[in-house]
């Protein structure tokens, strides 16, 4: 194993049932454009690294499904009936992974970070620590943006959800403190939405929010993975 090298990680529920704190400023057929869309770019911006290995998607929707596999994606389906579904998801798809690939170090990433740089992220693979796992906090300070695990015999223990960040570090993890504003910052309100135009987002994200009459950008330059 080359060492940076981890298999990546996401889950993405029903399209239809996402991004419901943007419904004052998009209708339902608008955020589910703009799931797939950030979804999109987000594994764009991923597999772009080499030192990911590769991508697994967990998702019950076969548009989700579709897209990924499009992407090159490996997809497995989300668990049935799990009391936890995020977690149980990114559990599964950690366990996938290694029955695959046998002992691997993991990466549990958001669906939904369309400012996401490539070179963002290898930074995070090079500079994160051998032997523990650690956590990228987002950029409201409670949320998790990424998950990675340097021990190829520790479990994923993925604690995403309300107060994640708290939740990792309280479970051991070591937060990491690069600048990685595109990494940070996943969209669940409009003020979210703002700062990733900022910032610049992905080809797929300009695109659906200019097709929506939306700027894709706010000052800067739309990202490219380049």
């Amino acid at each position: 194993m080359r060492p940076h090298t981890v298999h990546a990680v996401m889950a993405v529920k029903h399209i239809d049932r996402a991004k419901s704190r943007l419904a004052d400023m998009l209708s339902p057929e608008q955020r589910e454009r703009l799931v797939l869309a950030m979804f999109a770019d987000t594994v764009v911006a991923a597999t772009a690294v080499p030192e990911v290995l590769s991508l697994t998607v967990v998702t019950p929707d076969p548009l989700v499904a579709a897209r990924a596999a499009a992407l090159g994606a490996h997809v497995i389906d989300e668990p049935a009936g799990a009391p936890d579904p995020l977690n149980s998801a990114l559990a599964a798809g950690a366990a996938d992974v290694r029955d695959r690939h046998g002992p691997a170090h993991l990466l549990a990433l958001q669906a939904d970070l369309p400012a996401l740089r490539p070179a963002e992220l290898a930074d995070l693979l090079t500079v994160a620590p051998h032997g523990v796992r650690s956590v990228v906090v987002d950029h409201t300070g409670t949320g998790t943006a990424a998950l990675l695990v340097r021990d190829t015999a520790a479990e994923l223990a993925p604690r995403f959800g309300a107060d994640s960040a708290r939740a990792h570090r309280a479970a051991g993890a070591h937060a990491l403190t690069g600048h990685w504003p595109g990494l940070r910052c996943d969209v669940d309100t409009p003020a979210d939405l703002d700062a990733v135009r900022r910032i610049g987002v992905g080809t797929h994200t300009a695109a659906t929010l200019r097709a929506f009459g939306l700027p894709a950008h706010s000052g800067d330059p739309v990202r490219t993975v380049c």
